[in-house]
């Protein structure tokens, strides 16, 4: 049977050979990652971030367009729902697997394989809609397999950062991304609304397979050290010891499992409402692509403003509350979504919630950074996609019917009112306030979770 990484003594093996300039390889330590440890992350950091920003500008440019193509196209929460299900629930499945995969194979090789992978299928796609064929299955079957690939590149990339980054510099570097996915998200409704309005759908999937060889490109620049596990076993045997160790890791660690499930509860009930605000524009106000247009503006601005402060600030020292707090405003925010009658007040709203999204995610991401040791962090973030990508369908599945029977602005309300009673669940819960009280990284002292003993689960850092 395999050791425990906490029982195992640190070890090298021999380096793996594979294109790309590499770090040295690095046992699996406990100890933060600090900028003697990485002189040149600066620059790795940005030559990371750079091409994962080229890679999330060309999958935006493709999810606007479908989404509005299928909006303008057929007007229905049943096909908005589908798309949906078809754009997430792939990567559900697909992380499970994900997970395991970043803990043991090469990070930067994975997210490689995914982008090619996806960028491969988006081609395929743009020459079969200029031959003619543009069945909604098609859109459906490529939203799966870019879901797919989502699947094994999100807990690499998670993963991987903090391999380049030092610890006490996650924070700010989560912020700076953030920052930078916001920028795109601000320039991509415009340059989708361009690209759709006056050439085609195919032109904006070539434009995404070109960004996709740009991050390819740059990520083989950077040197990223390869992690050495002495307690890996190989086979379908390692990989199954691998994936239940990391079920075990999450269900028995009680600090983790909260954050995902407030995780899974922010996505059920403010981006699955949020993904109808789009045919709430088209049946309330008008069926103009400008509007649309404007709406993604709106929230990916308050979305740049925000990622700009938390990195700037750093945010709260208690991460938990800083995440309380911010699911609280977008509570209020989704119900002043579903009373506005203005469409300008609408779109304040809009930027409202842009707003809060680095004030939740970003400490979200780093308290598990912070908090889950390196052969673990794989596992981890691959539930945290299997977490959003179950979240949005499942959303997605009761608001899109419930879309085609009742107004989009009663959902918005409905979703904000019970988001607030999640909100006052957990500060009353005992569980919430165990959390709370752990959610600043100076906090040593948290008790242990229950564990079994073939996979020990440390308390939070």
């Amino acid at each position: 049977m395999p050791t425990t990484p906490d029982d195992a003594a640190p070890a090298l093996d021999e380096p793996a050979h594979h294109a790309g300039p590499r770090a040295a390889d690095v046992s699996l330590a406990q100890a933060p990652l600090t900028e003697a440890d990485r002189p040149g992350w600066r620059r790795d950091v940005t030559i990371f971030l750079s091409g994962q920003t080229a890679s999330l500008l060309g999958s935006m440019l493709v999810q606007y367009a479908i989404m509005w193509h299928l909006t303008l196209e057929t007007r229905s929460g049943t096909v908005m729902a589908l798309y949906a299900v078809f754009g997430f629930l792939p990567q559900a499945v697909v992380s499970v697997f994900g997970g395991v995969w970043a803990d043991r194979l090469d990070r930067r090789l994975l997210i490689v394989g995914a982008d090619a992978t996806i960028a491969a299928t988006t081609l395929v796609l743009a020459l079969l809609m200029l031959s003619g064929y543009d069945d909604l299955w098609l859109l459906y079957l490529v939203s799966a397999i870019r879901s797919a690939g989502a699947g094994i590149q999100t807990p690499a990339v998670g993963a991987l950062l903090p391999q380049i980054t030092p610890t006490d510099k996650l924070m700010r570097v989560n912020g700076i991304n953030g920052t930078i996915q916001s920028a795109m998200m601000l320039v991509a409704p415009a340059v989708a609304a361009g690209l759709y309005a006056s050439a085609s759908l195919e032109t904006i999937f070539f434009v995404d397979v070109v960004t996709a060889l740009v991050g390819i490109g740059l990520l083989l620049l950077v040197p990223v050290p390869r992690l050495v596990r002495t307690d890996q076993v190989a086979g379908v045997r390692g990989y199954v010891a691998d994936l239940v160790g990391g079920v075990r890791y999450v269900a028995g660690h009680a600090f983790v499992r909260w954050v995902l499930l407030m995780w899974g509860v922010v996505f059920v009930l403010i981006v699955a409402p949020s993904f109808l605000t789009p045919l709430m524009i088209v049946r309330s106000f008008g069926d103009e692509v400008w509007m649309l247009t404007v709406n993604e503006i709106a929230f990916s601005g308050g979305m740049l403003v925000g990622g700009i402060v938390v990195a700037a600030w750093g945010g709260l020292r208690n991460r938990v509350a800083m995440v309380l707090l911010t699911t609280g405003g977008f509570a209020l925010v989704n119900v002043g979504l579903g009373l506005s009658t203005n469409l300008w007040v609408f779109f304040g709203f809009m930027v409202l919630v842009g707003l809060g999204v680095p004030f939740f995610s970003t400490p979200t991401m780093t308290v598990l950074q912070e908090t889950v040791e390196p052969d673990r962090q794989g596992r981890v973030f691959g539930f945290v996609g299997i977490v959003m990508a179950v979240a949005m369908p499942l959303g997605m599945s009761v608001f899109g019917p419930l879309a085609d029977r009742y107004s989009v602005e009663s959902l918005l309300v409905a979703a904000g009112v019970a988001l607030m009673l999640v909100v006052v669940a957990a500060l009353v819960l005992p569980s919430g306030r165990r959390v709370l009280r752990q959610g600043a990284p100076a906090q040593e002292d948290a008790e242990p979770a229950d564990a079994t003993e073939a996979d020990a689960v440390p308390a939070p850092r």
